[in-house]
């Protein structure tokens, strides 16, 4: 079975995130956007719902929302087709007021690439690309 990741990320201006993320290649699907949150979807599996502090607030009762501007709330990460496409998609976010660093995890780049791109608000995306492994045969011995 095959489900949707939804990712509820809190943002200051709305106009500005959306127009950021549509940078980046997600689409805004209107259907589940007013002027509280915007529905941002990457693909049919993966949407990004971006959500003003207020509207954010009443999902999360009494807690205080993250200033990821200082703190990490989370890392939200997600493959791509390849590491060119990581490249692009960083590229992309520094273009349009994000930033970009990349953790040297002593993996080859020709096996993994990614990096951690910080939306305006300071959330942080992983976008990554993973060699494809190769399945082995269940009668082979190890």
């Amino acid at each position: 079975m095959s489900s949707m990741v939804f990712v509820n990320l809190p943002v200051q201006n709305l106009a500005r995130s959306v127009s950021f993320y549509t940078h980046l290649g997600f689409k805004l699907n209107p259907d589940f956007s007013d002027d509280h949150a915007a529905s941002m979807a990457w693909d049919d599996h993966f949407v990004i719902m971006l959500l003003t502090h207020d509207f954010y607030q009443r999902f999360i009762g009494d807690k205080a929302i993250a200033n990821t501007q200082t703190h990490s709330a989370a890392l939200i990460s997600f493959l791509m087709d390849s590491a060119e496409g990581v490249k692009a998609f960083g590229q992309k976010a520094v273009e349009h007021g994000g930033s970009v660093y990349r953790i040297d995890s002593g993996v080859s780049e020709d096996v993994m690439f990614g990096l951690e791109v910080c939306d305006p608000d300071g959330n942080i995306l992983e976008p990554t690309w993973m060699k494809p492994f190769e399945t082995v045969d269940a009668g082979a011995s190890i």
